[in-house]
């Protein structure tokens, strides 16, 4: 697998905010969002190519500086790529590690873990041409796959976020909710787009409300407010 980077922190959003965290991210990705904040893992992605044992000894290393570490966030990029992941999860378990998967619910693999991320894009991620060039194209085609959402959520614990812009990306949003009927609301993440402070405080009053009248819950970027948007956190 190759991976971007292998570090200890704090997850800054959805249902464990605030839990330490190993986070494992992994390089490559099928998507080209025009909000990626993680480029060098997306758009140029780099690092070295590792072993399923390379990473979970880099974890295991960790673990043992940071004896309350229980949890394992697997990122990206898009980590459903690799197969490996399945093996790579299932060395972790053997440990007793809490497992997270952040995908966008593209790629369906039947997956051991605890959480399962799912953050579905909305056409509010796509590139445009100038930018992306062919990848505006196979980003479009590939960025909205409902059934493949339903399936990951069907077999574990779950939570679905959606990345808001504006107020007229709920449509949207609500429509996408009621091709897959199995995510409860309660289940349901707004997180605002951005990575800086002011940009996600300049849209929590509205977003809030949405949720409020939607029965969905706010998820604030708090990794943002905690240590900026740098690599590594």
């Amino acid at each position: 697998m190759r991976i971007s980077e292998i570090y200890h922190s704090n997850q800054g959003e959805g249902a464990l905010t605030g839990t330490p965290s190993i986070f494992v991210r992994t390089s490559g990705c099928n998507l080209r969002c025009d909000f990626c904040d993680t480029p060098f893992a997306s758009w140029e992605p780099e690092g070295p190519s590792l072993s399923v044992e390379e990473i979970v000894q880099q974890v295991l290393e960790i673990a043992s500086a940071n004896i309350r570490l229980q949890h394992v966030v697997i990122t990206g990029g898009e980590p459903m790529l690799p197969l490996e992941i399945v093996t790579l999860c299932q060395k972790l378990k053997q440990h007793s590690f809490h497992i997270t998967i952040e995908t966008a619910g593209t790629i369906d693999r039947e997956i051991d873990c605890d959480l399962m991320s799912v953050s579905p894009k909305m056409s509010n991620s796509t590139p445009n041409l100038s930018r992306a060039g062919q990848w505006r194209e196979k980003h479009q085609r590939s960025r909205r796959r409902p059934e493949v959402v339903a399936a990951l959520i069907g077999r574990t614990d779950y939570q679905v976020k959606f990345v808001v812009k504006t107020p007229d990306d709920l449509p949207e949003i609500l429509e996408f909710l009621k091709d897959v009927p199995l995510i409860e609301n309660e289940k349901v993440l707004l997180m605002p787009e951005g990575v800086s402070t002011e940009s996600l405080l300049a849209k929590v009053d509205w977003l809030k409300e949405i949720c409020e009248r939607n029965g969905f819950s706010l998820c604030q970027r708090q990794h943002i407010f905690w240590y900026g948007n740098q690599r590594g956190t």
